[in-house]
């Protein structure tokens, strides 16, 4: 796929400058365009080096076999020399990565975000009630969403052993680079009792069970706790409690003994398109989890239910 080649090409370039990056992108698409078996060739490293970029989560699974096919794609295809790492029989992918991962992180997103503009999805309105099933099936349908849905259930894929980081990051990705009427759309779908292909397409959808461990959960004020001593998962938490719950940010700010004075009428939400996106950023992080104030102790469950009703409450979105 497009977004993929660009990744690899992008992962294994030693040409750091513009121009050197410009004239090995251009040799790229040369290589896909050629009826000389570059394609071919270049299609197994892509299959090869297996890259993945989410969330800033850079590695190839099997670095051996992808440091070999980029030798032979330089071998076979000289004008790929400069383009690769050639300063050895084996060529330090690690070392590489962390060069360019950081570096094209930004670049990769703002790709994403141009392929979401060609999206016939990225031109509907956003509209409430809508069912899960209809949202993943449109998904599938439409070939951008269908290729970034792909890409995101790859890595929280529940049919290999399941990584919570790593799929915590491509939900962010998908998330925070789709347009916003997107965005809307799937995470504010929902599903009728006992409708069980639809509540599979939620779960699909919403990064369960990889990325939201049903089991056990954790109680919210451990969440929150565990949040705030998280730089990405603090600044997301304090962005939307200043979008979303004003009052309580206004009034208690982080006083927890101020909190737990605060009752669930007293805590108007916002409800407004920045708070819906605040929200929608939450996604992929701990924030996202499901929580619970069971069995806590009764000194305990006031503050617990007023962070499960600022995480969870449907109150804002309904």
């Amino acid at each position: 796929t497009l977004y993929s080649v660009f990744t690899v090409f992008f992962m294994y370039f030693t040409c750091i400058s513009t121009v050197q990056t410009t004239d090995c992108l251009h040799l790229r698409e040369q290589c896909i365009n050629a009826a000389n078996g570059c394609e071919s060739v270049w299609n197994i490293v892509e299959e090869a080096c297996n890259i993945s970029v989410l969330g800033n989560k850079c590695k190839a699974e099997d670095t051996v076999g992808c440091n070999r096919i980029i030798q032979i794609l330089a071998d076979e295809y000289p004008e790929f020399k400069n383009c690769v790492c050639t300063t050895d029989n084996m060529c330090s992918i690690k070392t590489l990565l962390r060069k360019q991962c950081s570096i094209n992180k930004d670049t990769i997103s703002m790709e994403t975000k141009l392929q979401w503009g060609l999206s016939a999805l990225s031109k509907q309105v956003y509209t409430t009630n809508r069912t899960c099933l209809d949202v993943n099936r449109e998904c599938i349908e439409d070939e951008v969403c269908n290729k970034q849905l792909s890409l995101y259930l790859k890595v929280c894929s529940v049919n290999k052993k399941c990584n919570m980081e790593e799929c915590q990051a491509a939900i962010r990705f998908f998330y925070q680079n789709m347009p916003f009427e997107v965005a809307q759309m799937m995470i504010f779908c929902d599903c009728i009792q006992h409708d069980e292909s639809c509540h599979r397409a939620k779960e699909l959808l919403h990064g369960k069970p990889c990325a939201v461990p049903a089991v056990p959960a954790p109680s919210c004020l451990n969440v929150i706790h565990m949040c705030e001593e998280n730089e990405l998962c603090r600044k997301k938490y304090t962005t939307f409690r200043s979008k979303c719950w004003r009052h309580v940010t206004k009034t208690c700010y982080d006083d927890e003994a101020c909190l737990e004075t605060l009752i669930k009428d007293d805590m108007p939400c916002s409800a407004n398109a920045d708070c819906k996106a605040a929200y929608i950023s939450n996604w992929g992080t701990m924030l996202h989890m499901e929580c619970t104030c069971q069995n806590l102790s009764p000194m305990e469950q006031s503050l617990c239910k007023l962070f499960h009703h600022m995480l969870h409450s449907k109150s804002c979105f309904s």
